[in-house]
């Protein structure tokens, strides 16, 4: 083994205090930090804790009305309500740290080869409004930051979220150099797709088999056709059968093995690969430890051996 898997989190990304009934699984990211360093799957030497991002850098991507109200909680009710989370002086402190978290961990999968966020994949925020749990597009952020830095000239976005990516689709329209992908149940969230350069559009119930294939075949046409220099991957895992917002039929297994599948073609084409750990819902908490730590765990098998 070369050396412990470099990753990403702060504290912050589990301090949001929210209504009882409120189905966003905020503690998961705790839980899975503690999972992970208890399990030996991460190491808290590699660990790296972002700050705050800079404001000029959401407003480079981000209608810079929409961030200011968002931050100083100006935002309407109904906008506001789009978003899903009620304002807070938190929720502003978790996401200024969260999207720079996918920041960093682009930084390091490009100077190490690969690294993982334990949160991002706000895939729902669009140029001048939240939605679906997003306030600000990190990974259009991340990989804007990467091309404008030096670190990447294209950067594939490979979203295998259950719901489709629709605010990265309109975002990376502004960038030729940014390539949007999204893996996604059609009948899902949100009903009005958006067009993203590559859209996989399945079915209620598909299953392990159909699943495994298309990210078989798609990751290395992708690469072939757009040669990236980085992938920003989003591991959801509402992919999962027992998720309480995915209508897919995808097993534990299957989520290791879509994961090994991920990282080891990037591994074989030697693409550097920044993995966020996008969504995944479930009241039960250990076992949405459990199907996220499929990432780590696949991570683990693969990048970090010869």
């Amino acid at each position: 083994m070369s050396t412990a898997i470099p990753f990403v989190y702060h504290a912050s990304y589990s301090q949001l205090a929210l209504p009882r009934t409120h189905r966003f699984p905020t503690t998961k990211y705790q839980r899975l930090y503690q999972h992970a360093i208890a399990h030996q799957l991460l190491f808290e030497p590699s660990r790296h804790i972002p700050c705050a991002i800079n404001i000029e850098a959401l407003h480079d991507v981000h209608c810079p009305e929409y961030v200011n109200q968002f931050i100083s909680g100006t935002l309407d009710h109904k906008a506001q309500r789009r978003i899903g989370f009620p304002w807070s002086k938190q929720l502003v402190n978790r996401t200024l740290h969260a999207v720079n978290g996918t920041v960093l961990c682009t930084q390091l999968a490009l100077a190490q080869g690969f690294a993982v966020h334990l949160t991002g994949g706000y895939h729902h925020a669009h140029y001048d409004f939240g939605s679906g749990f997003c306030i600000f597009n990190d990974l259009i952020i991340a990989a804007k930051t990467a091309i404008n830095s030096g670190g990447a000239d294209k950067v594939l976005i490979f979203d295998c979220d259950v719901h489709q990516g629709d605010g990265t689709a309109t975002l990376a329209q502004q960038y030729p150099d940014i390539v949007s992908c999204s893996i996604h149940c059609a009948q899902n969230f949100p009903s009005r797709k958006q067009h993203s350069d590559h859209d996989i559009d399945l079915n209620k119930g598909c299953s392990d088999p159909e699943y495994l294939e298309h990210i078989q075949q798609i990751l290395p046409y992708l690469i072939r056709l757009h040669q990236p220099d980085l992938i920003i991957y989003d591991a959801g895992v509402d992919i999962h059968q027992d998720d309480d917002l995915g209508y897919f039929n995808i097993s534990n297994q299957g989520i290791l093995a879509r994961d090994t599948q991920v990282i080891s073609i990037a591994k074989s084409h030697n693409i550097p690969l920044a993995a966020v750990i996008g969504g995944g819902y479930s009241r039960n908490e250990a076992e949405l430890t459990h199907r996220h730590s499929q990432l780590l765990i696949a991570a683990n098998k693969v990048w970090l051996y010869k």
